[in-house]
């Protein structure tokens, strides 16, 4: 008998306890051998087939990494993999097959995620392994008009997703009270689709920055195929080395790039180039505070094989790193996360539905099984709350710009233009 089949062995009885107590939905679990096991009631009915008594050996030895690890090799398949993965997070405490083997198991993993500190070197190096993969590959399930790769803000459940990104960009230009003639600092451009609407709706010039060739390269040629580069200017360069003075500073969920203990020269950096009336807005991936502790001291799936070096935020932990770097105070707080679950789903859908061309652009079997995992697990991330996406309104107190009802609101440039 193989080892697999002896964990399995071992495995299998203890994870059929534990799933006794599933709730929120119907699991039809079966395992290699074709036995089929039901828990659960209800909706959504979800059937997870495993192949390879290997799953149960990672799962056993290495929790969510293993059975990552698992798909990602082809040894489970599910009938709808988000539902699955959303069930799995509500029954999560009820889960407790692996418990107690996968610290001793994972402490490669946690050295390998320490190891990939975000210094200048590494943060191009972690920013690359990500971002640099292909910009024709976002461009299959981003949408084509902005390129945003963060959350849209729906106004329904049927809005198209480009019109909810444009919202989103929007909403944060508004929190940001953008005006004609404001120099904008982005602190971690993208692809350029907020610089554009900065400069085009709002009459700004922007400054964007990012570490990402790829996203340089394209958000230039963007930029210049608006007609806007007298008035947008993306730089290949680190934040921490960007000088000057700037009215209003932007940073649309590049803050999970930063690494905490990078958190306070972020926050020194943003006060350092802010005007002393201006506003900055971040918006940032967060986890809730009571869970960051656990979070902190282990390497996750979506750590070790999608975003090296990241870390997501704790509101508690990321203002106690403002507070120690200087003056700067949160004055406005919005949480859009449940947006980001239909995001997450927009996203999937298109990458699903253009798999040929995916393939085509030399990535294998194993890649896509990979994205397919990181999208659906985010999706069911936000679905369950596990995460959220926060909008956060910085300034320096006693600043008069805010303290201030606003005036009322001035067209976008875009609109003045339309109405004429």
């Amino acid at each position: 008998m193989s080892l697999d089949s002896l964990v399995a062995r071992a495995a299998v009885p203890r994870l059929l306890r534990s799933l006794e107590r599933w709730e929120g939905g119907q699991l039809t679990l079966e395992t290699p051998d074709g036995t089929r096991h039901s828990f659960g009631s209800g909706e959504p009915q979800v059937r997870l087939r495993v192949k390879s008594p290997a799953a149960f050996r990672r799962l056993l030895l290495q929790a969510d990494i293993g059975f990552g690890e698992s798909y990602v090799e082809g040894e489970w398949e599910a009938s709808d993999l988000a539902a699955l993965l959303t069930l799995v997070l509500r029954n999560e405490d009820r889960l407790d097959a692996t418990r107690g083997l996968t610290r001793v198991f994972n402490l490669g993993n946690d050295l390998l995620h320490r190891l990939r500190r975000n210094s200048r070197r590494g943060s191009r190096r972690n920013i690359s392994a990500h971002y640099d993969l292909s910009n024709d590959f976002f461009r299959l399930f981003l949408d084509e008009e902005t390129m945003a790769y963060s959350s849209a803000l729906f106004a329904s459940a049927d809005e198209p997703l480009a019109e909810a990104q444009a919202r989103k960009l929007r909403a944060i230009a508004d929190k940001a009270r953008l005006r004609p003639g404001d120099h904008v600092l982005e602190i971690g451009c993208g692809w350029g689709g907020f610089a554009v609407l900065a400069a085009r709706e709002y009459g700004c010039r922007v400054t964007g920055v990012t570490i990402s060739t790829e996203q340089h390269r394209l958000a230039r040629e963007r930029v210049a195929a608006a007609g806007l580069a007298g008035r947008v200017d993306i730089r290949l360069e680190d934040y921490r080395d960007v000088e000057g003075r700037f009215d209003k500073v932007v940073s649309i969920e590049m803050f999970e790039a930063l690494g905490r203990e990078h958190w306070p020269a972020f926050f020194r950096k943003v006060e350092e180039v802010l005007d002393p009336r201006g506003l900055a807005v971040v918006q940032a991936i967060s986890i809730p505070d009571r869970r960051f502790a656990a979070y902190e001291r282990h390497c996750d799936w979506i750590q070790k094989h999608v975003f090296p070096g990241g870390v997501l935020a704790s509101l508690h932990h990321a203002t106690g790193a403002m507070m120690e770097a200087g003056t700067l105070v949160v004055h406005h707080l919005e949480d859009i996360g449940i947006h980001y679950a239909r995001t997450l789903a927009l996203w999937r859908e298109a990458f699903l539905s253009r798999l040929d061309e995916v393939r085509a652009l030399g990535f294998d079997e194993r890649f896509v099984r990979t994205w397919d995992f990181y999208l659906a697990s985010c999706q069911a991330l936000f679905a369950t709350g596990r995460t959220g996406d926060l909008q956060v309104v910085l300034t320096r107190p006693g600043n008069e710009a805010v303290l201030a009802l606003p005036a009322a609101a001035r067209p976008r440039t875009g609109q003045r233009e339309e109405a004429a």
